[in-house]
């Protein structure tokens, strides 16, 4: 019966760690887009079980990534698809980098995403429909950056306040649900 338990238990170990590390390697991915000349993500250690002991990294009780808090640390290179695995991710603050690129349509898995803050960075493309899918956005802040398309109004957009768009010469809006089309000139 001991060896049974301890069959068991290695095998709930081993999910448990599993789990863990999958908080850990969508951190890694983003850590690997990133240059980070000042080294605030020096703690951010990939051979660890998961990412809980990293600095600017916030989890809850089950050792799952609830709060990632990069904003005003001079990073620069993009975002990175694997941000949507992060289930329990309720806080995600990277204002005032140089982020680059497209806001990936992946983040729009996060359900449980209260907050995300990208203002102050050179972030381009269109924001993703994706994002209005998620009931638990109450504060987005996209403004100054590089945006274009239309402002998106369904959704969790609904009660995004417009001045959170702000400084994006190329985003018009907000969308007239088909009553009116732009020429955003967005690829």
């Amino acid at each position: 019966m001991a060896a049974i338990n301890l069959v068991v238990f290695v095998a709930l170990t081993i999910f448990s760690s599993a789990r863990g590390n999958s908080d850990g390697d969508a951190l890694s991915a983003l850590r690997r887009s990133l240059s980070d000349p000042d080294k605030v993500l020096l703690s951010w250690d990939p051979n660890l079980v998961n990412p809980c002991t990293w600095f600017h990294v916030t989890c809850n009780q089950d050792n799952r990534v609830t709060r990632l808090d990069l904003g005003n640390s001079n990073l620069s290179g993009h975002l990175v698809p694997e941000l949507g695995k992060l289930e329990h991710l309720q806080y995600l603050e990277l204002y005032k980098n140089n982020i680059q690129g497209a806001i990936p349509t992946e983040l729009g898995n996060l359900k449980s995403l209260i907050s995300l803050d990208l203002y102050n960075n050179n972030i381009s493309g269109k924001i993703p429909p994706s994002l209005g899918n998620l009931k638990s956005l109450v504060f987005l802040d996209v403004s100054n950056n590089n945006l274009c398309g239309t402002i998106p109004t369904t959704g969790s957009f609904e009660h995004i306040p417009l001045n959170n768009f702000e400084n994006n010469p190329r985003l018009e809006g907000p969308e007239l649900q088909g009553l009116a089309t732009y020429d955003t000139n967005c690829s």
